[in-house]
């Protein structure tokens, strides 16, 4: 029973970072996209992708640390000891990020639509970087077990956790990038199209950079994800490396179909394989799945939970996300203030 929970855990953390990584990702070229005139096309077409969707995504956050806190709560203890300084970061992060693109609609005055911006841009990549550097002290052993609290500094402002928080960003921004070039095409903007075609291929590469500083890093920092990196998930590591590559000779050829699909199975196949890599300890190399896991009926409870969640919930994603698909929905319900107002002469 621990085994299907840790991997509705690991499937919800791969949702997670395809829906919630996506929005961040578009922050993220928000952020250098440049001043108001330069930036005003890419911004305007980030606004319109991720407008219907973004409160709906983290969800999945929710999600993740109710059925930690619940199936593993040795774990969530040890977790939220050590890291509640990333976790903080991370959550007043998602709060500004939600408020700033939310009022930078609502407002006219064009010093406080740049706060608002930069508030909304700089809190997204903020996020991401957060969530990896915390993935980053887990695998290389600095959450100890047993519900003991790690150091609050060292334990995600270290080499492993500083090279896969910056593998987080890049990864949300090469997602994001792939996204906005679907968007642009289908709207007949070529000229942003290739505007952040550009961009996907420099993340892709950045990606892979980081990639292989990952490996030396986790090479000596954590010896246990790296041998499981090189053994049992280098079949999905591969995996996610071809369905990247795929997606971006898609894009260079024009075609319109499959892009997004092999781009989101690129980022999800990076989480699920440090899962696979993990195995079979939650908190390497203390604390297994099985030894971190709730009575077996505080299990079988959530699991029920989970099956009602997912017949309950599940369909009303899926219909939210092909009426954003098939332009059926309303950017944010509301014009832009800004828009509605006439220029003074």
């Amino acid at each position: 029973m621990s085994t299907l929970i840790a991997a509705v855990l690991l499937a919800a953390l791969a949702t997670y970072a395809l829906f919630g990584g996506a929005d961040f990702g578009a922050g993220f070229w928000d952020l250098t996209a440049g001043g108001p005139e330069r930036g005003e096309a890419p911004r305007e077409l980030i606004e319109h992708s991720i407008g219907p969707v973004w409160e709906a995504n983290h969800v999945w956050l929710i999600f993740i640390f109710v059925v930690t806190w619940t199936a593993f709560p040795v774990a969530y203890e040890s977790i939220w000891l050590t890291m509640f300084v990333p976790l903080t970061i991370a959550a007043l992060g998602i709060v500004l990020r939600g408020a700033s693109f939310a009022f930078r609609k609502a407002v006219t005055n064009p010093q406080a639509r740049r706060i608002f911006g930069g508030g909304f841009a700089l809190s997204s990549v903020l996020v991401p970087f957060c969530m990896g550097a915390m993935i980053g002290g887990i695998v290389s052993g600095q959450v100890p077990s047993g519900g003991k609290a790690g150091d609050p500094v060292d334990s995600w402002l270290n080499p492993t956790s500083i090279v896969i928080g910056l593998l987080a960003v890049a990864a949300v921004a090469y997602l994001s990038a792939v996204y906005l070039v679907s968007d642009a095409r289908r709207a007949g903007d070529a000229a942003m199209a290739q505007y952040f075609l550009r961009r996907a291929t420099a993340a892709a590469l950045v990606v892979g950079v980081l990639s292989v500083i990952g490996l030396i890093v986790l090479h000596s920092k954590a010896p246990h994800v790296f041998d499981g990196l090189t053994s049992r998930a280098l079949p999905v590591a591969l995996v996610s490396v071809l369905c990247g590559l795929a997606a971006l000779i898609l894009l260079w050829r024009g075609a319109a179909r499959g892009i997004r699909v092999l781009a989101g199975l690129a980022v999800a196949g990076t989480v699920v394989t440090w899962g696979v890599a993990q195995w079979p300890y939650l908190l390497p190399e203390s604390l297994t799945v099985d030894d971190a896991a709730a009575p077996s009926g505080t299990l079988t409870a959530l699991v029920i939970a989970v099956a009602i969640a997912a017949v309950t919930v599940l369909p009303a994603f899926v219909l939210l996300f092909v009426l954003v698909q098939r332009r059926l929905l309303p950017d944010e319900g509301v014009p832009d203030v800004a828009d509605r107002v006439a220029p003074t002469s």
